[in-house]
């Protein structure tokens, strides 16, 4: 046995539950460190699910649903069909699995899924001859539901090319996978009330907008009244966010006059390059090697135009953020951006950003020469642009929350379909 520390507390008319558990959860990183994942990820998730579950026991109230978000929760999954046969409190809950990203999908080796189940739950769980576990699979075939966070990024993740091995499990699911796209917490990134804007502005009145650009600029060392176009990219510093893509076409956006803010953390390599090039155009370049969520906030609003040139993206929110402060965003066709990004040359009355097709430099050197374009034209066409992506609502009230809401009652049915309730 081991012992956890259940916190509790509500919140906004909610109830959330914590477990702490300082050995498996004390760490510099949620899932690993510089050196890869953690060895024992299995133990400290299996144990999260595992007092979750035993949490849930003490209410002795049935559950209707188990809502699974990525590997790290589906030892959840295996627990009811391999622990908690005996309780039907757990035993007759629904499962819906949401994949957030499919690229991680949680590998245990035999020895390591040993240390997240007891030793007749293991025999449950794997064949004899299994020399481990995937435990977003496991999800995905023990699951009533299963979604993904766009309707892009589910039909792209059904193709090989996107399916990272786990095409074929989707794809026999049928009516059982879909997506949904993400919402957005429109009380939270507001640039009328949001703290971290030295002006605050709104749809009615983008006056205050002109402010914060050139406060960014000044904080960031640029010239203020250089009326170049600022172009805000904000993000995790990895390949497939496409920073890679942005610094090869970086030479050619500030050779035409453009200014560039980066804002991440993450790949050194990536890290060097965008590096390299702030050394050699300090006047253009800035590149901010941190995490820092009021930054984020004023590029958000400070930037004329916002880059999401993501190789694949499930969802996505920062070009809903962008949108919702008045800067239109760039983005690749693909995933949630193609779901939620409409080309303004392609449908000029409705558009509310632009999108290139391929994940190549040229393609994100095209597109933005028509965004700076569209820019530099100003006037109506432009307020028009900035003001119908400010007209969206992104909130999880206006679809998601429903879509999810009757995907809890579907999966109901299905579990008490294939596994009558006496």
């Amino acid at each position: 046995t081991t012992d956890v520390t259940l916190v509790q507390f509500e919140d906004r008319g909610y109830r959330v539950r914590l477990i702490d558990h300082p050995p498996a959860f004390n760490r510099e990183g949620y899932y690993g460190d510089a050196d890869g994942d953690y060895p024992d990820n299995g133990w400290r998730f299996g144990l999260l699910c595992r007092a979750a579950i035993e949490a849930l026991l003490t209410d002795e109230r049935p559950v209707d649903v188990l809502h699974l978000h990525d590997w790290q929760a589906m030892p959840a999954v295996v627990l009811r069909d391999c622990a908690y046969q005996a309780y039907p409190l757990i035993s007759r809950a629904a499962v819906m699995v949401t994949i957030h990203n499919l690229a991680y999908q949680g590998w245990l080796t035999r020895d390591q899924a040993a240390d997240m189940l007891f030793p007749d739950e293991l025999k449950q769980a794997l064949e004899p001859k299994s020399v481990g576990m995937l435990l977003l699979r496991e999800g995905i075939e023990r699951a009533e539901l299963v979604n993904t966070v766009s309707p892009g990024y589910a039909q792209e993740i059904l193709r090989p090319a996107l399916g990272i091995g786990l095409d074929r499990a989707l794809s026999l699911l049928g009516h059982r996978f879909g997506g949904i796209l993400n919402g957005l917490d429109m009380g939270v990134w507001n640039p009328a009330t949001d703290a971290a804007l030295p002006e605050r502005y709104s749809r009615v009145d983008t006056t205050g907008k002109a402010v914060c650009r050139g406060a960014l600029l000044s904080e960031l060392g640029f010239d203020p009244d250089d009326a170049g176009p600022v172009l805000g990219m904000i993000g995790r510093l990895d390949p497939q966010k496409g920073f890679d893509l942005l610094a090869r076409a970086a030479p050619d956006l500030v050779a035409g006059g453009a200014r560039l803010v980066v804002l991440g953390s993450g790949d050194p390599k990536l890290i060097r390059a965008l590096r390299a090039l702030a050394d050699k155009a300090p006047a253009s370049v800035a590149v901010v090697d941190a995490f820092d969520r009021n930054l984020a906030r004023r590029i958000y609003a400070g930037a004329d135009l916002y880059l999401m040139p993501s190789r694949f993206e499930p969802c996505g929110q920062g070009q809903m953020i962008s949108m919702r402060y008045g800067t239109p965003p760039i983005v690749h066709r693909t995933g949630g951006l193609a779901d939620t990004v409409v080309d303004v040359d392609e449908h000029p009355t409705d558009g509310t950003g632009f999108v290139h097709n391929a994940e190549t430099a040229k393609s994100l050197i095209e597109a933005c020469r028509r965004a700076i374009d569209c820019y530099r034209r100003g006037g109506r066409e432009w307020v028009a642009l900035q003001d119908r992506g400010m007209a969206v609502d992104w909130s999880w009230e206006a679809g998601p929350a429903e879509q999810y809401a009757a995907s809890y009652r579907r999966a109901v049915s299905l579990r008490r379909e294939n596994r009558p309730i006496p």
